[in-house]
Order: structure tokens, then C-alpha cells, then sequence
């Protein structure tokens, strides 16, 4: 039970637990953006909805007032287009807004390690040199 207790409060899971509840809330986000600026814009050179647009693969397609097909093949890729749309815009904004941004203040701490680093290594090196200069003048 210990074991399970420190599993639990160690940083990686609280972190993934944020991370997915922000990453459902920009889900829904994203979703208004596409159905509220993407959708209209498809609008404007056919159907107001992505997910209308369909293609019958075979025979003639009908579909009842359920919405369920009830002859052909209906392939349904207006919705698929919609899904593409709705990852993409998530995956730029979640580049360009938070990996990024943390990948240049990662570098920028990296530096300024390596930079302490090295100074470092410089004073040591600078102390061992004056140790030596002070047993050869002995």
C-alpha cells in the first residue's frame, strides 16, 4: 500500500491527471472552433456541416429518419475530414503554445547549467594550479 501511496504522489502522475483534464477542456474548445469558424467557412462552397458530406460507394444509398443506412454503402467522409481538421488545429496549439515555449526555457536552464558548469571547472582548475605553483615554492 505504500508503494501504491507513492505511485500516486509522485509528480509524472499528478501531471498526467492535469494534463488530461486541460486536454478534455481544449477538446472542447477546439470542437466550438470548428463547428462555429471552420464549418461555416466550408459553408460558404457547400453544406454548412463537414460531417454532411458523404459519397456512395455502392448502389443506390438510402437513409431513414434515424439516420441509419438502409441500402448501399455509404462512406461518410465529411466527418473523418472534420476529425482531421479538429487534430491538426489541437496539435498546432498545443506545439506552439506550451512545446515550444518549454523546449526554449529548457535550453535557456541548459545553459546557464552548462555555463555554471564550466565555471566550475575553471575555478577548480585554477585551485589546483595554484596548489601546485605553492608545493613546487616550498
Amino acid at each position: 500500500m505504500k508503494g501504491f501511496k507513492e505511485f500516486l504522489l509522485r509528480g509524472n502522475v499528478v501531471e498526467l491527471a492535469v494534463a488530461v483534464v486541460i486536454g478534455a477542456a481544449f477538446t472542447n474548445i477546439v470542437n466550438a472552433f470548428v463547428k462555429g469558424v471552420i464549418n461555416p467557412i466550408v459553408g460558404v462552397f457547400g453544406t454548412k456541416d463537414l460531417t454532411s458530406y458523404s459519397s456512395c460507394l455502392k448502389g443506390p444509398c438510402e437513409v431513414s429518419a434515424t439516420g441509419e443506412v438502409t441500402s448501399g454503402i455509404l462512406i461518410m467522409w465529411g466527418s473523418v475530414l472534420s476529425a482531421a481538421l479538429q487534430f491538426l488545429i489541437t496539435a498546432a496549439v498545443v506545439y506552439f503554445v506550451l512545446i515550444a515555449p518549454m523546449n526554449r526555457m529548457a535550453a535557456r536552464r541548459k545553459s546557464a547549467v552548462e555555463v555554471a558548469a564550466e565555471a566550475e571547472a575553471t575555478e577548480v582548475q585554477l585551485l589546483t594550479e595554484i596548489r601546485d605553483a605553492l608545493v613546487t615554492a616550498r
